[in-house]
Formats: structure tokens, sequence, C-alpha cells
């Protein structure tokens, strides 16, 4: 599979789970179970947010290194633009509902609180990014990013990539510590006023920046041919896959743990410390960085392998993020992703608003909601797949 492929293809891939994951239905719904965050501490948003950046670095370094850092700032800052534009789009989608059907308000009352339009100084918050109704949280972190990445790509190709690593770790290191804290409480305070609600931001921009920066500098180190990375992921070396499951596995058990509550309570207190999802705390990184090596690993060296069960495991991986579908999503991910969060907001008003759905229905209905993702990625495909306009047709 070509590089690009791949990469839409896990895009699509973790599309497709955070729709799963993020469907409410009254009383859950037996799909949600079936995914690899029951088995350890990895999660959609970790890879999206990562494959994001290594794209980001793997096109637009190419681009800076041919047409100068105008040319690539440009088009970046646009593309930021263009998601911040979304993101107002979906909060005035969510606040219009909230007019039009009162009933909206207590369906998403959990993930949206007072904003509403009734309320401009919680719009005028949410405006500017400060005050994040839930699942639409991604997109904010994802546009500050965009606004830095020309300037650290300028850095990769000046070969100054290890020094933003080690910051990116130390800015990670800082929001373990919670050196922000201070400021953000302040600002929590103004914001609230008598409300109780005042900044609502579910991912701590010190901590998740390191999953962003890192896919960044090794999408710039690829384009610029710094890294094979044939040879940093071999056959014939596998201490780097054994010490990614042994991590995975180590974990295992935690994650069954946490997930059926059954953790003692002198072990939980201690665990929670370095299990915090908005931090993107220390069990977190490690997991992610172990499954992201294994997955690395399995796709370049796998099909090369001796064991003909390592080889089979890396057919069916790259076999299942080669699926056109996926791919179709992947190509448009942040497109798709705006659009899933109005698929999940609408599916759970319905579900508020009518009978208990069965599980039947429930799982019929995810499934609809899944081949209901491609629907903006088929609009920004659609010369390509159905072929150019006749003359006299109008456009669409």
């Amino acid at each position: 599979m070509k590089r690009l492929d791949l990469i839409d293809g896990l895009r699509g891939y973790f599309l497709v789970f955070m729709l799963i994951n993020h469907l409410a239905f009254d009383g859950g719904y037996w799909l949600v179970e079936i995914n690899h965050r029951q088995l350890a501490f990895v999660e959609d948003a970790q890879g999206f947010v990562f494959l994001s950046g290594l794209l980001v670095g793997m096109v637009y370094a190419g681009r800076m290194e041919r047409k100068g850092f105008s040319a690539a700032a440009d088009g970046i800052w646009s593309r930021a633009g263009d998601l911040y534009r979304q993101t107002l789009v979906l909060l005035a989608f969510a606040m219009t509902m909230i007019v039009l059907f009162p009933a909206a308000k207590l369906a998403w009352v959990d993930w949206m609180a007072d904003l509403d339009w009734r309320n401009p100084f919680r719009a005028a918050s949410a405006a500017l990014l400060l005050f994040q109704p839930t699942y639409m949280d991604i997109l904010p972190q994802y546009i500050v990013y965009m606004l830095a990445a020309p300037v650290l790509i300028r850095a990769c190709l000046k070969g100054r990539g290890p020094e933003i690593l080690i910051g990116s770790s130390l800015l990670w290191l800082a929001a373990q510590f919670a050196v922000q804290r201070p400021m953000t409480a302040a600002l929590n305070t103004w914001l609230a006023g008598d409300t109780g609600h005042g900044l609502r931001v579910n991912f701590n921009l010190m901590a998740w920046q390191i999953v962003f920066v890192v896919g960044l500098v090794f999408g710039a180190l690829t384009a610029m041919n710094r890294i094979d990375w044939s040879r940093v992921f071999r056959p014939d070396v596998t201490i780097l896959p054994v010490a990614a499951l042994s991590v995975c596995l180590f974990f295992l058990p935690f994650r069954f743990a946490t997930a059926h509550d059954y953790m003692p309570l002198d072990v939980l207190g201690t665990f929670q410390s370095y299990e915090n999802r908005s931090e993107f705390g220390l069990v977190y990184l490690l997991n992610f960085a172990a499954a992201a090596s294994g997955i690395a690993w399995l796709l370049i060296a796998g099909p090369d392998h001796p064991s003909r069960r390592v080889r089979a495991f890396s057919r069916g991986l790259s076999g299942l993020i080669s699926l056109p579908f996926l791919r179709l999503l992947g190509r448009h991910s942040l497109q798709v992703y705006v659009w899933h969060v109005v698929i999940v907001y609408l599916v759970r008003f319905v579900d508020i608003e009518t009978p208990p759905f069965s599980q039947p229905l429930k799982t019929a209905v995810a499934f609809g909601c899944i081949a209901l993702l491609a629907l903006p990625a088929l609009y920004r495909e659609r010369k390509r797949l159905f072929g150019q306009l006749g003359p006299g047709t109008p456009p669409a």
C-alpha cells in the first residue's frame, strides 16, 4: 500500500470507532464494548491527532522545501481557518436546535451545559474556543496545533527536530505537574460568573500537543528522507515489537479492572494519578507509544518476518486498513469528523424523544450511522467518483 493510503486507512478506522464510541443510547449498547479501547489505554482520539500531525509534516515539509515558508504556512493557516469556521457552524447548529426544539436542551445538557443563543456571554466563550461542548473539543486543539505547525516544520527543515521533541516532552511534563493551573483557574472563575460553568476544555493542550508534535516531526523527517523506516522497523530485529507487546500486556489487566470496577481501592488511587485522560497521563503515553510502534513494525517489517503467523497477522492488518471505505473517510477526515458530531447529537436527541430502542435496533442505527459517515467524503469526491458534469448540466 502507498504510504498515504495507509495513513488514510488508519484515520478512517479511527473515525469509525470514534462514532461507535460516541453514539449515546439510553441504557448503552453492546457494539461499543467490541473495540481496541477495551484492551488497552489507547483511544481513537490519540491515533487521529497523531496521524493528522504526521500527515501535516509529510505534506507541508515538502511544500516548504520547494516553495518556501509562506506557501506552506498559508496552506496550513488556511486549513486552520476552515476548521474554525466549521467549528462555528457546529456550535450554531447545536444552539439553533435548542431554540427550535426545547427538548434538545435536555438531551444535550451534559454535553453543552448552558450554551445557548440566549446566553451571549457563553456563546462568545464558545466562539473563542474557551467553552467546548462534548465531541466538539478535538477541533479546537487541532486548530491551535495547526497555527504553530509552520514554525515547527521550518525548525525541522533546519535540523532542529530533536530540540522540538525535547521541548514537546518538557511541555508535556509541565502539564503533568499542572503548572498551568493558576492561570486556568483564574480564567475559569472569571468566565463562570454566577453560573458555575466557566472554562470547559476536555483536552489539556500542553499535554496532548506531544501526540501531534511527535507525528509532525516524524512526518517532516520522512518527507525530507532523513528517516528510512525500513531500517528502523526490521523483520530481523524484534526487540521493538516484543517491548511494545509487553507494555500492552502489562496494562491489559489494569484496563480490564478499571473498566469493570475490579481495581482494589488502595491500588486505584495511585493508578488514577497516572491515568488522567484529559492530561494525557503517563499510562496513556506509554500505551500509545507501545501500540503505535507495534503497529508500525507489523505494517513495515511484518510482511517479511520468518514467522507465518506474524506475516498472516500483518496481511490481515494491512487488509483492514486498505478497505476502500476506510480510505475514503480518511482522505476527508476532518470534514467527516465534523459530520460525525452532527450524527452523534441527532441520534442522542432522537433516542431521548422516542421509546427505548431494543439492542438490535441500536445496532442497526449504529451501522446506518457508520454508512452515513461517508456522505461528506462522497460529496467532496463526487467528480472523481461519478465523472465530470456534462455540458449544460448545472454544477452541484
